[in-house]
C-alpha cells in the first residue's frame, strides 16, 4: 500500500510535466521580453510585439519556440496578400478595430482555416451571427468543465472577460462561456487577458493559450488596422441600441403622432378674420376689469385709475403729458379749492392703495367727482 501511495505523486508529476515545462518556458520568455524590450515596441492591447503587461509577446515567442510558425499580419490588405491554407490557424486580436467591411474581408479570405477571435464584441458577433457577449468579472479561477479533451483539467483566471451565452468551455455561474465554438473552425475567446504578459502565468492560462493557438504548424496573428475601415463601418446610434428598445421607440413615436392628431382635432379649424381687428374700448375696459378682479390686484387697478385721472387733469390744466406729481397736486388744489392733502391722498405720489373692493369703488367715485370738478370752468 505504501508503494501505491508513493507512486501517486510521481504519476501526477508525470502527467503535468508538459504543463510545467511550458510554464517555465513562458516565465523565461516573459523575463527575456521585459529585459530586452526596445523603445520601438508596439503598445497595442494583445499585440504580439508588445512587451508591456497588456501585450502578448511572451505567448508569441513561446509558440515560436515550440515550432509554430508565427506570422504577424497588420492590416486587411496584408492579410489578403498572405496565403491562408486549410491547416492554418488565424488568431485575431484588437477585434474592436474591425468593422463590417473588414470583418467580411476576413471571413472571405480565411475560408477553411481555423479562426480564433479574441474578445469579439457585440458588433462583430452580429456579423458572425452568434449571440452577443456580456462582460463578466470572475472572482475565482474557472474550470474548463467541457467535453473538449484539449482543455481537460484546465482552469482560467483573469480579471475581466466576455462571456458568450452559448455552450462552450470555462462556463461561469451565469451560464456564459469564456471559450465558445459556435461552429466548426470558429473559436471565440472571451478571456483575452489570459494571453497578456501580465496574466499568462495565472492558473492554466499558459496551457490554454498554447493548446488554443498551437494546434497547427502555421499561425497567422492578424492585428486589424483602423485605416482599413470604410465610411459605413463607424458606430451608429442604431448599432448601440439594444434590440428590445427599437420596437419600444417605434411604439412611442406612433403614440406621440396619435396624440398630436387628437389634440389638433380638438382645437378645430383656424378662424380666418380680417386684420386689423377693431375692438371697442368698452370691451377692452371690461376685459381688463375682469382680469383685475380675478387676480385680486386692487393696488394695480387703483394705480390705473389714478394714472388716467392724472392724465386727464394735466390735459385740462394744460400742464403737458408728463407733469410733476407735486406740481399737479398744487394746481388741482388751486383749481378746485380743495386742500392739497386731500388731493395728494386721492391721486398724489403718496396715495395709499385700497385694501378692499369697497375702498376701490369709493376711490373710483371720488376720482370721477374730481374729474368733474376739473372739467368745470
Amino acid at each position: 500500500m505504501s508503494a501505491t501511495i508513493a507512486s501517486e505523486p510521481r504519476g501526477r508529476l508525470r502527467r503535468h510535466r508538459a504543463t510545467l515545462v511550458v510554464a517555465l518556458g513562458l516565465l523565461a520568455a516573459v523575463a527575456v521580453v521585459l529585459l530586452t524590450a526596445s523603445d520601438d515596441r508596439r503598445a497595442g492591447y494583445l499585440d504580439p510585439d508588445n512587451a508591456d503587461p497588456e501585450g502578448a509577446r511572451a505567448v508569441a515567442e513561446v509558440l515560436d519556440d515550440e515550432g509554430v510558425d508565427v506570422e504577424v499580419v497588420r492590416g486587411a490588405d496584408d492579410l489578403e496578400r498572405t496565403e491562408v491554407g486549410a491547416g492554418t490557424t488565424v488568431v485575431v486580436t484588437s477585434t474592436t478595430r474591425l468593422g463590417r467591411s473588414t470583418s467580411q474581408r476576413l471571413l472571405d479570405h480565411t475560408g477553411d482555416a481555423r479562426l480564433v477571435l479574441v474578445e469579439a464584441e457585440p458588433g462583430l458577433a452580429d456579423v458572425l451571427g452568434v449571440p452577443a457577449p456580456n462582460e463578466v468579472v470572475p472572482e475565482d479561477p474557472i474550470a474548463a468543465d467541457c467535453a473538449d479533451a484539449r482543455y481537460a483539467d484546465l482552469s482560467v483566471d483573469v480579471d475581466r472577460a466576455l462571456g458568450y451565452p452559448t455552450t462552450g468551455c470555462f462556463t461561469t455561474a451565469g451560464g456564459a462561456a469564456l471559450l465558445a465554438e459556435p461552429r466548426p473552425g470558429l473559436a471565440l475567446l472571451g478571456a483575452g487577458e489570459a494571453l497578456t504578459n501580465d496574466q499568462v502565468l495565472r492558473a492554466d492560462n499558459a496551457a490554454l493559450a498554447l493548446r488554443l493557438l498551437g494546434g497547427s504548424e502555421h499561425l497567422i496573428w492578424y492585428v486589424p488596422s483602423l485605416d482599413d475601415l470604410r465610411a459605413g463601418d463607424g458606430v451608429s446610434l442604431s448599432s448601440l441600441l439594444p434590440d428590445w428598445l427599437r420596437p419600444a421607440l417605434l411604439l412611442a413615436a406612433v403614440a406621440t403622432l396619435a396624440l398630436l392628431l387628437w389634440r389638433a382635432r380638438r382645437l378645430g379649424p383656424l378662424a380666418v378674420e380680417p386684420l386689423p381687428v377693431a375692438v371697442k374700448a368698452i370691451e377692452t375696459t371690461r376685459s381688463r376689469g375682469r382680469l383685475y378682479r380675478r387676480a385680486g390686484d386692487r393696488a394695480h387697478a387703483a394705480e390705473v385709475l389714478r394714472a388716467a385721472a392724472r392724465v386727464r387733469a394735466a390735459d385740462r390744466l394744460r400742464l403737458g403729458s408728463h407733469p410733476d406729481p407735486a406740481g399737479l397736486v398744487r394746481d388741482l388744489a388751486r383749481h378746485t379749492g380743495r386742500p392739497e392733502a386731500e388731493i395728494d391722498a386721492l391721486l398724489g405720489p403718496h396715495a395709499v392703495p385700497p385694501t378692499t373692493d369697497h375702498d376701490l369703488i369709493t376711490l373710483a367715485d371720488r376720482l370721477a367727482g374730481l374729474d368733474r370738478e376739473v372739467r368745470r370752468p
